[in-house]
């Protein structure tokens, strides 16, 4: 039996309260979709309220409704928070052809926001792609996209996602390989904690090149996947923990040998360092094939501890 998995991804009206004062505001200054909190200021677009920022520090509050818009950020430190968590939503518009949300400065901070809908043309649209700086989201749902978050390389910043939702994502149908639900590059640390991914539309859930990870207490709910991969690809090889997470894969994969992958690219990175324990891993309904749980291309990994596994997982797998 499948229990229920986690959700993280709880309705605005049972939220508010319990968040930060700005997102409880009634009303947009003036009636604008975009607020600099900081001064009160309201615009019609959100790249004017990024650029009013600029090298600054500053929060950008969005009023709920849908957003046909999308912003880049070259610099400074800024929040883009919801209104009301959950009932902001940027919607099928992509900057420069790569998100809603292009992140160059030197850091983002991301709450309560919905993005939805990003495709472009080279098969990559996200919600948010991040090129550099550190990057935090939480209370945020990404659905029905390419990817959900896309990054570069920068081995000198993080990315921290947190009470989150992926849903819909990633697709092997562009000439240029796989898309993701969530695809790090070399970034210097990526943490995954209390998220949800579901549902997936073909690549890996999670597909990371960073050299320390950490996934807790998620779930990777592959039941209504479609051409799905991996769960969790740690494709450079990585360092860190993965525990007290629920996978269950389903029945449409492309690729079904392994739940998770470590160094099946590269060994850039070392992972002896790689602990894998608490999770809890099975098969949907009706699946029959068998699989590993974790699949090891570095023959590095050896920290593979107590998971509570289906019968047809083999817990670990030398390749």
């Amino acid at each position: 039996m499948i229990r229920t998995l986690f959700r993280p991804f709880i309705p605005a009206a049972l939220l508010g309260s319990a968040l930060i004062p700005v997102l409880s505001a009634s009303a947009q200054q003036g009636g604008a979709p975009y607020v600099v909190v900081e001064s009160g200021r309201g615009f019609g677009r959100l790249q004017d309220a990024v650029d009013a920022i600029g090298q600054g520090m500053g929060t950008i509050r969005v009023s709920d409704g849908h957003h046909a818009d999308c912003a880049v950020q070259g610099g400074g430190d800024v929040v883009y928070v919801a209104q009301t968590p959950g009932q902001a939503a940027f919607d099928g518009v992509a900057c420069e052809g790569k998100g809603a949300l292009v992140l160059r400065g030197r850091s983002a901070r991301v709450e309560g926001l919905v993005f939805a809908n990003i495709k472009v043309p080279d098969w990559n649209g996200a919600g948010i792609r991040l090129e550099k700086g550190n990057l935090a989201v939480s209370q945020s749902w990404f659905r029905d996209s390419q990817q959900g978050i896309l990054t570069a390389s920068d081995q000198a910043s993080t990315l921290t996602i947190d009470k989150s939702t992926f849903t819909r994502l990633g697709t092997c149908e562009g000439p240029g390989g796989c898309a993701h639900s969530v695809y790090a590059g070399s970034y210097g640390a990526v943490t995954v904690t209390r998220s949800r991914f579901e549902a997936g539309r073909g690549g890996h859930y999670l597909k990371s090149r960073a050299a320390r990870i950490a996934v807790l207490n998620c779930s990777f709910d592959d039941s209504a996947g479609k051409a799905t991969n991996y769960m969790i690809d740690l494709s450079s090889g990585a360092s860190g923990r993965i525990a007290n997470n629920w996978f269950v894969q389903g029945a449409n994969k492309e690729n079904h040998s392994a739940f998770i992958a470590v160094a099946a690219e590269s060994r850039d990175n070392p992972s002896a360092g790689l602990v894998v324990e608490g999770n809890d891993a099975r098969f949907a309904p009706g699946v029959a094939w068998p699989s590993a749980f974790v699949a090891d291309w570095s023959g590095e990994v050896s920290k593979v501890g107590a998971n509570a596994l289906s019968p047809k997982l083999t817990r670990y797998e030398k390749r």
